[in-house]
């Protein structure tokens, strides 16, 4: 894939190049006459950027329809995006399964694959399992790992800028570990690492339950909770990327732990996994009464900590995934708690894509990196001004 930044001699010729590239993803197989309406350029120019952009390997000419060709004799040029001219991967790293998904550069998913991992895996075995599904993943799809152009990764814990995990209490060895730069061993293309409720926010801000909200709270529901959000429609990672932590909001004067809220006796539940925990929820459907007292603990505690984070940030949306997300009455309780204490209280919801949030929110980290680098002298443009 060319990159249209680097050598071009010409400032006007690659601002140029930018606004026919845009108006060529949107709008089908446009011709000359369509792009030179569509940009307002000359149609000169237009065909002196089109023959780059071809000679760049991200435009092909379409062949015409048998139909316009009977119609109008020889018919006019169309051209369009070649969306298989590179390719992006988004990965899921998680406590119980690890995820791909890999799309074309216009975000379509064109392969998909998981597998299980245990909980107690080490690092270096859940890697493993990581590369196992990639490679799985890219066979199948029949892409070639050298045509990737970019690689996300959704990973539970607080992750440096460079893909460094500096805190991740939710897998073995995770706290420490340089995942970026594991990862880019495997690659010849950029790896991004992001929080995984981070990349849910964002896979439900393109696809999912907030398509049409900028400002957005996504509650990532598990043992440990953890948020992402979207202010402006920018995603909000704070100062050192901890934005969103509030399953440590039990350590500000709050001595119940998630081992004691969920038990059903007198000693802490253990060991804490979300086996044990899905046996509790069982038995609360069951209508055991320990178990029922403890699911609304732990209902009340994920509750509280949103409500706590929708205050600080005043979301119009609040969206509720991950595995907590199937219990019975989740919502009912968060918006009434919400109404009590937001002048104006958001809509909540569950997530649409569910298990698919990590991966697919990966995946448009990926994607929004190569739209960066495809149109990066929109930025340059702005910094001359």
């Amino acid at each position: 894939m060319g990159r249209l930044t680097g050598g071009d001699p010409s400032l006007l010729r690659r601002i140029n190049s930018a606004v026919v590239l845009h108006a060529l993803r949107g709008a089908g197989s446009p011709t000359l006459t369509d792009l030179t309406r569509l940009t307002g350029l000359s149609r000169p120019t237009v065909e002196g950027v089109i023959e780059g952009l071809i000679e760049a390997g991200l435009v092909s000419e379409s062949v015409p329809e048998e139909g316009e060709a009977r119609r109008q004799g020889r018919p006019a040029r169309r051209f369009r995006f070649r969306v298989e001219a590179g390719h992006l991967l988004g990965v899921e790293i998680g406590p119980h399964r690890v995820a791909a998904l890999v799309s074309g550069l216009d975000g379509r998913i064109i392969g998909a694959g998981s597998r299980e991992v245990s909980e107690s895996a080490s690092a270096d075995d859940r890697l493993e399992r990581v590369r196992q599904v990639i490679a799985d993943v890219l066979r199948r799809a029949g892409v070639p790992r050298t045509n990737l152009r970019a690689v996300g990764v959704g990973s539970p814990g607080i992750v440096e800028t460079d893909g460094t995990v500096r805190l991740g209490t939710a897998l073995p060895g995770w706290t420490g570990l340089p995942l970026g730069q594991r990862l880019q061993r495997s690659f010849r293309c950029p790896v991004l690492v992001e929080n995984d409720a981070n990349a849910a926010a964002v896979a439900e801000h393109w696809k999912g339950s907030a398509k049409d909200s900028d400002d957005v709270v996504f509650v990532l529901a598990g043992l440990s909770p953890g948020a992402g959000a979207l202010i402006g429609g920018r995603l909000h990672r704070g100062f050192g990327g901890a934005a969103g932590e509030i399953g440590a909001l039990h350590l500000l004067g709050r001595e119940a732990t998630p081992e004691k809220l969920l038990s059903t006796t007198d000693e802490p539940l253990h060991p804490l996994d979300e086996h044990a925990v899905a046996q509790v929820f069982t038995l609360a459907k069951q209508g055991d009464a320990r178990a029922q007292a403890a699911v609304e603990r732990f209902i009340q505690r994920l509750v509280h900590d949103v409500a706590a984070l929708v205050l600080a940030l005043d979301p119009e949306l609040v969206v509720v995934g991950g595995w907590a997300a199937g219990i019975d009455g989740v919502l009912d309780p968060l918006r009434d708690e919400l109404a009590r204490y937001c002048l104006r209280p958001p809509r909540v919801a569950l997530s649409l894509l569910r298990e698919a949030a990590v991966a697919t929110g990966a995946l448009r980290l990926a994607l929004d990196h190569v739209e960066e680098e495809l149109f990066a002298v929109e930025s340059t443009v702005t910094a001359r001004r």
